[in-house]
């Protein structure tokens, strides 16, 4: 498989997926910025394991996997730092999430699609002999927006047992949301 040539319409998909996912970290940071420590933390009674800081820390490392990986083109999301820093101050994951911004907007390796290598989840070292299976850029630039908001209606459960108050539509993937509008806009239309 070869590398597609950079055209005009890769291009604007590459920048299309890099900031949509730009989007979801800035609403993270955002998020983050806005709740109280504790909210951040701590498990809401009944729902441990579940704490923001943790679905938070889990998300901002596939990214840092991802963005490593481009450099030798293979990515190993098991590979993760599991850093606890994130996970106890917010300021220290505003930090990297601003980090991961700027990584994103500015690595050269996304101004196209490549192929590259994508180890498999929980492979045994042993078997197979070559863990890793192919991709591109594009789908796991894909993968990386499906899997924050997966982890943010994980997010927003736990913080609207905190009590926080929250958009309705955070956490909701936007092929549902696109879904929901055109329900609503049939109903609309029927009712006119």
């Amino acid at each position: 498989m070869v590398a597609e040539q950079p055209t005009q319409d890769l291009i604007q998909r590459q920048q299309t997926l890099v900031e949509r996912n730009v989007t979801w970290l800035r609403q993270a940071a955002l998020l983050v910025g806005r709740i109280e420590h504790h909210q951040f933390t701590e498990s809401p009674r009944d729902l441990a394991p579940h704490r923001v800081s943790g679905h938070l820390r889990h998300i901002l490392e596939f990214y840092e996997c991802f963005l490593d990986g481009l450099d030798w083109s293979h990515i190993d999301y098991d590979a993760r730092r599991r850093d606890a820093s994130i996970e106890r101050s917010r300021a220290a994951a505003i930090q990297r999430i601003e980090v991961i911004i700027e990584r994103l907007q500015n690595a050269p390796q996304l101004g196209g699609d490549a192929v590259i290598w994508v180890r498999m989840e929980d492979v045994d070292t042993d078997c197979p002999a070559d863990p890793f299976t192919t991709s591109s850029i594009s789908r796991e630039l894909q993968v990386l927006s499906s899997h924050t908001i997966h982890h943010f209606a994980l997010i927003g459960m736990t913080l609207r047992a905190h009590g926080v108050v929250l958009d309705e539509d955070f956490g909701v993937a936007p092929s549902t949301l696109r879904y929901r509008n055109s329900k609503q806009a049939a109903s609309a239309a029927e009712a006119a």
